[in-house]
């Protein structure tokens, strides 16, 4: 039963987290920058790498001390390759590398999506995977439809041509003048809202399995204008009736899911899919969630809320698959910041 130390700093989560054999998280330790971040409204590339070189030598010995073991026990070293920001992924690949070559152990540099994926092995008491399976990934910088029908074996089906949905949520929060992250502080205040006030259009984009959110997020922003006429068009420099923000994020999301849902759905029939995978940190997502329960016509599986935003569990489980399949890499290797998936 392999364990597997694993780093992730592709974004501005700074993760360490052990786990055994692919699927029992030993420990796993998160720091998030969302506060240093949330007055630029998004991630700062600097300020990020900065943050990961202050906390990733304490969240790596919490880990290991929360795990109860010590490196002697590892067998490999998981850490994230890329994609993700250049100098925050030099930090965390550059410790891995530092404990394979002081301790002789394997490194394995992994793909921060094909992570997304593997975190749906970290379900407790999920029954096992029978391939094919559909695997939505719906990240803060990513939305990629991929038919996988094996361990590390993919086929990109599609995927957003613009903007991804959770990029799409933070610009949207932005202009309704919501906290960043956008996809949680949207939720929270859909809740209050009715999503039929706005008729959103929808992209399907018919023919292909692509995703384009760039038209509805304009969409939002014509909207704001038009409802403060003459004033500057951050929603910062001239606040919205706080009547219409529940009703405004509730009729984006409702238009953000349909598309994410339905296509998604269309696809697992199309190639006759076992289950439906969601994964990233816009899986964390309720609406999206219940959309799927309702409208799926086989199984859908989805993180544990803990597991849908960045972490090093995740990046551990992918790790192990590759471990158990012979995969070593050289201690020289360089980090991927635009690494597709396939």
């Amino acid at each position: 039963m392999p364990r597997i130390l694993a780093l992730e700093t592709s974004c501005d989560e700074t993760a360490a987290a052990v786990v055994a054999d692919g699927r029992v998280i030993l420990s796993s330790v998160i720091a998030s920058q969302a506060a240093r971040h949330a007055p630029y409204g998004g991630v700062f590339p600097e300020v990020a790498s900065r943050l990961h070189i202050e906390a990733v030598y304490p969240v790596l010995r919490q880990a290991l001390t929360d795990a109860h073991i010590g490196l002697s026990d590892i067998d490999a070293i998981g850490v994230t390759r890329g994609p993700g920001l250049p100098g925050s992924l030099v930090v965390g690949l550059n410790v891995a590398k530092g404990l394979a070559l002081g301790r002789g152990l394997p490194l394995i540099g992994v793909n921060h999506l094909e992570g997304h994926v593997y975190s749906l092995w970290l379900v407790e008491g999920a029954p096992e995977v029978r391939f094919p399976v559909l695997v939505l990934i719906v990240s803060g910088g990513h939305t990629e439809l991929i038919l996988m029908r094996g361990h590390g074996q993919y086929e990109r089906l599609g995927g957003t041509l613009d903007d991804a949905a959770g990029e799409a949520f933070d610009k949207v929060g932005r202009l309704l003048g919501l906290p960043y992250p956008g996809g949680p502080a949207i939720e929270r205040a859909a809740q209050d809202g009715n999503p039929a006030a706005y008729r959103f259009g929808r992209a399907w984009l018919e023919g292909t399995w692509d995703f384009s959110f760039s038209g509805l997020k304009t969409a939002v922003l014509y909207e704001v204008r038009k409802q403060k006429p003459g004033q500057p068009m951050t929603a910062a420099e001239a606040p919205l009736d706080p009547a219409e923000v529940p009703n405004l994020a509730a009729s984006f999301q409702a238009a953000a899911v349909d598309v994410l849902v339905g296509k998604t759905v269309a696809a697992a029939k199309t190639y006759a899919v076992s289950e439906i995978f969601v994964a990233g940190g816009v899986s964390a997502n309720g609406v999206l969630r219940a959309e799927f329960e309702k409208k799926s016509p086989v199984p859908v599986r989805t993180p544990p809320l803990s597991l849908c935003t960045d972490n090093a569990a995740m990046i551990a489980a992918a790790a192990n698959f590759r471990y158990l399949a012979g995969q070593r890499d050289a201690l020289d290797m360089d980090v991927l910041p635009n690494w597709r998936l396939v």
